[in-house]
């Protein structure tokens, strides 16, 4: 076993003394673009299940809260995994291991086995957007991470020009160069900041959603925030890391809508836009992690970024002039 694993196990059999003398297997998980490290800890023995150990750090002011969502989760009848202990000290939570079959896994199977899957997963989705930010109180805003205003959208549509138009397409992403788009981007801004906020997952896709016994478990929460119930509709089903119909998407947004009853074609007006909104962030992100960050094999998710945000410009013909920044 090696050193950094050993160092690990023994500080578990710290915390759970009653498996000083279980012998352990300790398998990292090598997933995903955080900067955190987890572990899944297989127990020779009955008398406790495999778990998994998540280390963070400080580096992201989010990785902190994974704790207090899980708990405010949990509350709301939410499936999220069950905390069997916290060392705040240490930065180590050690979690209900869930599994290793994901939303993502069932991505080549047929839709007939998949649906279900979805429906299940918005299930989840519409426990987390039926608190909106109006009943949240001034504490409850301060404990998370900072609601998606306008600020917040300019943001993530400055580090989609910054990182993926410019220093990945090599293309001038200057207002003048780009004047129609530009104002594409500042109205759906505008537009998106004017709707009632709720809570969001803020990343939901398919490698957040773990599946078991035909439930859909929720990970990697700790972004929750005040927001729009549609931006992590379009994180699911524009998710770039699988493919989806047309159909398919609309056939699971009108589950939705029916779910929580809703109106279709408003909830699909704004879906439309924060799917851009959404896909620009991920475009950016997918750049920033290969190129600067090392994890060259986010790349290859960027053609099917590009080619659902080309969708998506068509299916909203307001946004018909964001395609100049990128195809």
């Amino acid at each position: 076993m090696p050193p950094e694993h050993e160092a690990l196990l023994i500080l578990t059999r710290q915390q759970f003394p009653a498996l000083e003398d279980c012998a352990c297997e300790v398998e990292p998980i090598l997933k995903g673009g955080s900067d955190r490290h987890f572990y899944r800890f297989i127990w020779d023995s009955a008398v406790h299940p495999p778990m998994i150990l998540m280390v963070y750090t400080m580096a992201r002011r989010d990785n902190p809260k994974f704790v207090p969502c899980t708990h405010r989760l949990a509350a709301l009848g939410v499936n999220v995994p069950r905390i069997y202990a916290f060392d705040e000290q240490r930065l180590c939570v050690w979690l209900e291991d869930l599994g290793s079959v994901d939303l993502h896994t069932h991505r080549e199977e047929s839709w007939e086995l998949r649906r279900p899957l979805y429906e299940a997963t918005l299930r989840e989705a519409a426990k987390i957007h039926s608190v909106t930010s109006a009943s949240l109180s001034a504490e409850d805003v301060g404990a998370m991470e900072p609601e998606f205003n306008e600020g917040m959208y300019e943001w993530e549509q400055n580090y989609f020009l910054d990182h993926f138009v410019h220093s990945y397409l090599r293309r001038e992403t200057s207002a003048s160069s780009h004047p129609e788009a530009y104002a594409a981007l500042a109205e759906l801004r505008q537009s998106l900041a004017q709707h009632p906020r709720c809570l969001v997952h803020r990343d939901f896709q398919s490698q957040n959603v773990l599946m078991r016994d035909g439930a859909a478990w929720l990970v990697d929460y700790q972004g929750l925030r005040p927001g729009l119930a549609e931006y992590d509709l379009a994180s699911l089903l524009f998710d770039p890391y699988v493919t989806l119909s047309r159909s398919e998407r609309h056939d699971l947004l009108s589950y939705y809508a029916t779910l929580r009853g809703l109106n279709l074609p408003a909830l699909r007006s704004v879906f439309f836009q924060c799917a851009a909104q959404r896909l620009m962030q991920a475009l950016g992100a997918y750049a920033n992690l290969s190129r600067n960050l090392g994890k060259t094999h986010f790349e290859q998710h960027m053609p099917a970024g590009m080619r659902n945000l080309a969708a998506v410009c068509e299916e909203a013909p307001e946004l018909s002039a964001l395609r100049s920044l990128f195809l």
